[in-house]
Order: structure tokens, then C-alpha cells, then sequence
């Protein structure tokens, strides 16, 4: 952040997002205001960093946030022109926001004149610790291994030869190789009371072998169908010849310290918010 302008934007952005989280300030379209001129009783117009206003309970509350993009501590002098410039100006509730925090005599004087002192910043190291010091989870390394699906390449059915003379009078070999998508050709099975289709037998086969390359299964059956197009036959076995290709391996990083906007310290009540991009952490550590 360079200048003064960048400091008040980066203040705005994470006040909006703590006020859009609040159920009950969304639902007032609360929207905070930049450079924010109000004349005092006096008639001089004063002008504030950060300013917004809700209504409730027929009560108009109104905050206003100074922001100083300041190298060293603010100093009492900073707090004292704060308070003066909101003397003639009733019912402001005022805040002061800075990055590097207070001098003892500053962090007195704002107590005393209910001034809520706030130092807002981008991430460092130690808030990735937890309050005794131990490390907090900052970065997750997952390496996702994708296992291909068995792919069937040839299947061969065998057709029982004397229950097609009994049942055709088609002069069909007793060996047939059907044809067909692999979710259009079925065995039903009514020995174990199973009806799938190719497609779902090839899911079947990866648990008899999940060898990668090549694979070769039968399977021998004493009462099964194979239904095709609305043919059903006999089948006394199946030859499959099928394939499993290379296991895919898929690195996932999770880095959540890309997802924290700005960290939140509330001097006046001793608590943390870290304001990521999809979510506000309130009391973080």
C-alpha cells in the first residue's frame, strides 16, 4: 500500500465484508462512504475517512473510521485531533484504524473518550500461530491418485447350442459374438439373481484384477441370459478381454494464506478477525 487513498480502500473492503456478513446489517444494504463531509453545530464542515449509518429500532447510529497509513505508532496528538473534530458533531461513534498500532499515552487517551482503536493489515508470519506459539494449518498438500475405469475391448459370449435348437429355428454356432453399446447388452444371471449391463460389468472386472494393461477374464454360468436388442439367449460363459490404463496422479495445493484478506486486531476488547475471501474467522487463534 503506498499512499493514504490505497490504506482507506483496503480499511473500507475488509469493514464492508464484516458488516455484508452480519444477517441483520445486510438486510439494511448498509454501504460504507469514503471522504464523508458533515458539518458540526457550528456550520464547518468536517471530513471523515470511512462513514456509515443504520437505522434501528427507530435509533440512527452512525460510525465513522479515520485511517492512517502511518510507519510508526500513532502518538496522543493523532487521537487528540480525532476527538476534537467530533466534539460539535453528536451521535458519531468514532474509530481510528492504523497498521503498526499505538503509543501507550494514544491507546489511554481513546479509552478515556470511548474512541475504539483498530489496527488493520495485511497477513503476517504469527498469524499462522496460535497464541502459545504453535503453528496453525496454513497450507494443505493433497496428491490425489484418479484410478481409470476398466475399459472392455472384446467380449465373447457362448451361446448354449441345444437351447438354441430347442428354442430357434435360426441355425446359429454355438459361439456368437454380440454387438452393441456396453449399456445396451445385458446378462442376467438367475442362478444369483444379478442383471447388469457391460458397462456395469466393467466395474465388476476392476475388482477381479486392477492390474494396469491388458486383462483377459470368463466366467462359466448353469442358468444365464444374455439380452440384446430384444433377443435373449442361453449363455453358458463369457470371454472379455479389457484394459486399465495408468492411474492419473493429480497434486492438489491448498494455500488458505491466499485466501486471507487482512487481519482485523480490536485493541479496545482484546480480539482478532481474519477476514478471508468467502468467510469472516471472528476471535482467530
Amino acid at each position: 500500500m503506498s499512499t493514504g487513498k490505497d490504506y482507506e480502500i483496503f480499511v473500507q473492503n475488509l469493514q464492508q465484508a464484516l458488516i455484508n456478513s452480519e444477517e441483520l446489517m445486510s438486510q439494511k444494504n448498509v454501504e460504507i462512504e469514503r471522504n464523508k463531509k458533515i458539518k458540526d453545530n457550528y456550520g464547518i464542515v468536517r471530513e471523515f475517512d470511512l462513514y456509515w449509518e443504520y437505522e434501528l429500532a427507530g435509533v440512527t447510529y452512525k460510525t465513522i473510521i479515520e485511517c492512517k497509513d502511518y510507519a510508526s505508532r500513532v502518538s496522543i496528538d493523532r487521537i487528540d485531533g480525532l476527538i476534537g473534530k467530533i466534539r460539535d458533531i453528536p451521535d458519531l461513534k468514532p474509530v481510528f484504524a492504523t497498521k503498526t498500532g499505538y503509543q501507550s499515552g494514544a491507546e489511554l487517551k481513546a479509552k478515556n473518550n470511548k474512541v475504539d482503536l483498530l489496527i488493520v493489515r495485511e497477513q503476517r508470519d504469527d498469524d499462522w500461530k496460535d497464541k502459545e506459539g504453535n503453528p496453525l494449518i496454513r497450507e494443505v498438500n493433497i496428491n490425489m491418485q484418479i484410478m481409470s475405469s476398466a475399459r472392455i475391448t472384446n467380449f465373447k459370449p457362448f451361446i448354449d447350442g441345444d437351447w438354441l435348437k430347442e428354442n430357434s429355428d435360426i441355425n446359429l454356432d454355438s459361439q456368437l459374438v454380440s454387438s452393441g453399446l456396453n449399456n445396451e447388452i445385458f446378462i442376467e444371471d438367475i442362478e444369483r439373481g444379478e442383471t447388469y449391463s457391460l458397462l456395469e460389468l466393467a466395474s465388476k472386472l476392476e475388482k477381479i484384477s486392477s492390474a494396469v494393461g491388458e486383462n483377459k477374464h470368463s466366467e462359466v454360468f448353469k442358468d444365464a441370459f444374455l439380452i440384446n436388442n430384444g433377443l435373449k439367449l442361453k449363455l453358458c460363459k463369457y470371454e472379455v478381454d479389457y484394459s486399465i490404463s495408468e492411474p492419473i496422479n493429480q497434486p492438489i495445493k491448498m494455500d488458505f494464506s491466499k485466501e486471507l484478506v487482512g487481519v482485523i486486531e480490536y485493541l479496545h476488547k482484546d480480539s482478532t478477525t481474519a477476514v478471508f475471501k468467502d468467510k469472516i474467522v471472528k476471535d482467530w487463534k
